[in-house]
């Protein structure tokens, strides 16, 4: 099959509208689904390169001018390199976002991820699976409080959230249904940030903007293709101030596709469906003390709906491409030693034990019949005293007769 028209395209239809993507949390680069990051980490110098892309448009049918649709396209590249068994680096750079006020109306670049991870954390035939990253965002971008997007600030973020995989199949965990749960902190770290650009004071942060952060996902790996669902939301423990767009609690669902035609490249399509409510809790105004709307009337601060796509390419180690099979499965046989090691240990433990069983349920069945033996013999013996008691008592009758 020739890949290179493929390839071309997955290039240029992504790239073109600036693989957008910004993630209510992140986008996840590494092994995982679109949004939940699994504890798995990639193996030592694996290289991938994640190209994101999601897309919002509403049609504004505003009073005083003619209708206009308006679009919130946003988008990052994730790099990931794996360092180490348990440990893995990446940078997310987010190249396009659309910001929907004044000037330009456009960030490029935006803002920069990078994180840290520490995972693969488990046991031999164990199928939970450990690990946090600590992640930090550095303010690189023009625009700051941008409408349809999370919150954030012109100021450094930061944050850790804990990492937690299940696998049906220890030995072989991402060719199995896998389950992953993320739980995280983050600080927005914005006291005195301007929100409103020659805004009044009450329009910037008095206290530090703190969230958790929290994930749930299933994917169901297939030959060719993986299916994933992941619930996605947050929920603000100290908000940010009222001029802020997204000041709210979200709650997402994400359905996605992963097509496979290449060992290292894949495809993704999804949508994000809200399905928490719609509350705007935000003060909009013209004089500087507020915000102005976007939309007419009701202002959603998270859209309803959310088109994401993607594509992911791994680059391995030089040579790993041109091995065979079998040596690609000696390979992961080798790195996988231990745990069949444990598992020959434990069946053979478990044989042990078998035996050793089936040795005490012998010795029941022969203390069983020790005991019928016994008590046979001991019901003989009494019969035999009963009869020579009748005897003797027969005796003394027939004497005293006589």
């Amino acid at each position: 099959m020739n890949t290179k028209p493929l390839i071309l395209l997955a290039l240029v239809g992504l790239l073109a509208i600036g693989s957008v993507a910004q993630a209510q949390t992140n986008f996840n680069g590494g092994i995982g689904l679109t949004y939940v990051q699994s504890a798995w980490n990639l193996e030592r110098g694996v290289f991938t390169v994640n190209t994101h892309s999601r897309v919002f448009g509403k049609s504004a049918n505003y009073t005083d001018r003619s209708p206009l649709m308006i679009w919130n396209i946003s988008g990052r590249i994730n790099l990931n390199y794996g360092i180490g068994r348990h440990f893995e680096i990446s940078a997310t750079p987010i190249i396009y976002q659309d910001t929907n006020v004044g000037g330009e109306k456009v960030n490029s670049p935006d803002d920069i991820f990078l994180s840290i991870k520490a995972g693969s954390f488990t046991s031999p035939t164990s199928s939970l699976t450990y690990g946090a990253t600590l992640s930090a965002r550095l303010p690189t971008g023009d625009s700051r409080n941008i409408p349809f997007e999370p919150y954030s600030s012109a100021r450094l973020g930061f944050g850790i959230t804990g990492l937690l995989s299940y696998s049906m199949d220890p030995l072989y965990p991402e060719h199995a249904p896998n389950f992953h749960f993320n739980l995280g902190y983050w600080n927005h770290n914005d006291v005195g940030a301007e929100l409103v650009a020659g805004g009044e004071v009450s329009t910037q942060p008095t206290s530090m903007t703190q969230e958790v952060l929290y994930g749930a996902g299933v994917k169901i790996p297939k030959a060719l293709f993986d299916f994933t669902f992941e619930l996605v939301g947050n929920a603000f423990f100290q908000a940010p101030p009222s001029a802020a767009y997204s000041r709210e609690n979200y709650l997402y669902f994400t359905p996605a596709v992963h097509y496979k035609p290449l060992k290292w490249m894949s495809m993704r399509a999804g949508v994000d469906l809200r399905i928490s409510k719609a509350d705007d809790k935000t003060f909009y105004a013209d004089d500087r003390s507020g915000v102005t709307r976007t939309l007419p009337g009701e202002q959603p601060n998270y859209p309803g709906w959310r088109l994401n796509l993607g594509t992911s390419f791994s680059l391995q180690p030089s040579g790993s491409y041109r091995a065979k099979e079998r040596d690609l499965l000696m390979q992961k046989a080798e790195s996988r030693r231990e745990l069949f090691e444990q598992i020959i240990r434990e069946q053979r433990e478990t044989e042990s034990a078998e035996a050793e069983l089936d040795r005490i349920r012998a010795e029941r069945v022969r203390a069983e019949k020790e005991l019928q033996r016994l008590r046979s013999i001991l019901e003989g013996e009494a019969q035999r005293v009963d009869n020579r008691v009748d005897e003797e008592e027969d005796d003394e009758n027939e004497e005293d007769r006589n």
